[in-house]
């Protein structure tokens, strides 16, 4: 699912959200959670089936750690990428400990569900 493969010009807006998407080590359904949207919205919008309205343009950038001009452009400076190592190492963490709050969060929802039906 990686669109890492293409230059500025041929990048479309769909394109540079997942790599915005990726680097910032989220899945869709969790970035969807977190914007208040589906996850289908989300792949729609990285399909490049629909565009964004313009408020979520703008907290997909805060989100995701990426200027809105390049997000809508391409130009300047996009997603970081783990470079060599160390650098690297808090990342993977980060992206460890989401994965895991999500799992927990998912887990305690169901619970919570058994709760109320006793």
């Amino acid at each position: 699912m990686g669109h890492h493969g293409y230059g500025e010009n041929e990048a479309t807006l769909g394109d540079r959200l997942t790599a915005a998407r990726e680097g910032a080590g989220l899945s869709v359904a969790e970035l969807a959670d977190r914007l208040g949207v589906r996850a289908e919205t989300m792949q729609g919008w990285e399909a490049d089936q629909a565009e964004p309205r313009a408020v979520f343009l703008g907290r997909l950038s805060g989100m995701l750690g990426v200027p809105l001009t390049w997000l809508l452009t391409g130009k300047g400076q996009g997603p970081q990428t783990g470079g060599d190592g160390a650098a690297s190492l808090p990342r993977t963490e980060l992206r460890e400990l989401r994965r895991l709050l999500h799992e927990a969060t998912q887990r305690i929802d169901r619970l919570e569900e058994l709760l109320a039906n006793d």
